[in-house]
């Protein structure tokens, strides 16, 4: 059972195809990751999902109810972060989240101070006062504070520092621990490798990609070198499957490895190794290739 689906989602601007067709499911509990380049079609996704503006055509379901047609409890069910956020600015921190309590009728004070010292923000002063990070960590805690059942995050962590990226990471985990579904919009490529379980990879309005983490990663190209005590002859790593760009050097054999390690691993097997080093592949060389193959 999914807990958000769309459903041939279309939205065009006039003339302008923005968001093409686009048909995916999430299910609870899954941290899901929607990239793509700027202009691609990721924050009008997000504000059809929200209601903000309405798709030409398809569908957008949370909780099997329709974010069109019952966005109110739609909306009451999401936490929502937006790419650019906007306060009042007169007021302080304390005020604009006491303001949402009384939204929802609902007292999150509790949480919301525990967020507040995990993110290191001052809720007492004024929004005018703030800096871009500490305006975003109003916005973190906003969303997050009611434990919402769905997180739609659009650049969530824009303006943190690193130690408080991190912070956000742990955060978003345990709340993925407590049930929390979240729908993630971000161009941070470490933070979509450490949290995100699938990613949607979106250009030019079109869904060009929908996998896992996993799977992305062992489809792309990593280096291997291994160390012998004894050098082998390069001719027996010659037809191992997803081995490229074999070189023997004394007793150490370098090489590109696409996929698995099984081949390779039963071939070195035979000798005595004295060491291994693989490099993992760089994500954004990955997200490079999805980006690129369309535009070509």
């Amino acid at each position: 059972m999914s807990i958000v689906k769309f459903d041939n989602l279309t939205k065009y601007y006039g003339p302008v195809l923005a968001v093409d067709n686009v048909s995916l499911e999430i299910a609870p509990g899954e941290i899901f990751g929607y990239l793509g380049p700027n202009g691609s079609g990721k924050t009008t996704t997000i504000r059809c999902m929200m209601d903000f503006i309405r798709p030409s055509s398809g569908v957008i379901t949370v909780e099997g109810k329709n974010s069109m047609t019952q966005s109110q409890f739609t909306r009451s069910q999401i936490g929502y972060v937006p790419s650019d956020p906007v306060f009042y600015d007169r007021s302080t921190g304390d005020q604009v989240l006491n303001f949402v309590d009384s939204i929802y009728n609902v007292d999150s004070s509790s949480f919301r101070m525990e967020l507040s010292e995990r993110l290191d923000c001052d809720l007492s002063r004024k929004i005018s006062t703030l800096s871009r990070g500490n305006r975003q960590k109003i916005a973190l805690i906003r969303a997050l504070m009611l434990k919402p059942s769905v997180l739609v995050l659009d650049e969530p962590t824009s303006g943190l520092d690193p130690l408080m990226q991190l912070e956000f990471n742990a955060i978003i985990k345990e709340l993925r621990e407590n049930g929390t579904t979240v729908f993630l919009s971000s161009h941070v490529l470490s933070e979509v490798e450490e949290l995100c379980d699938r990613v949607g990879i979106l250009n030019v309005g079109r869904l060009v990609a929908l996998e896992t983490m996993t799977d992305i990663k062992n489809r792309a190209m990593r280096q291997i070198e291994i160390e012998f005590e004894v050098a082998p002859s390069e001719k027996e790593f010659s037809d191992i499957d997803g081995l490229e760009n074999i070189a023997l050097t004394d007793r150490i054999l370098t090489a590109n490895i696409l996929g698995d390690f099984n081949g390779i691993i039963k071939a070195v097997s035979k000798y005595s190794v004295l060491n291994i080093v693989t490099t993992e592949p760089n994500l954004d060389d990955i997200f490079l290739e999805y980006y690129q193959d369309v535009g070509d």
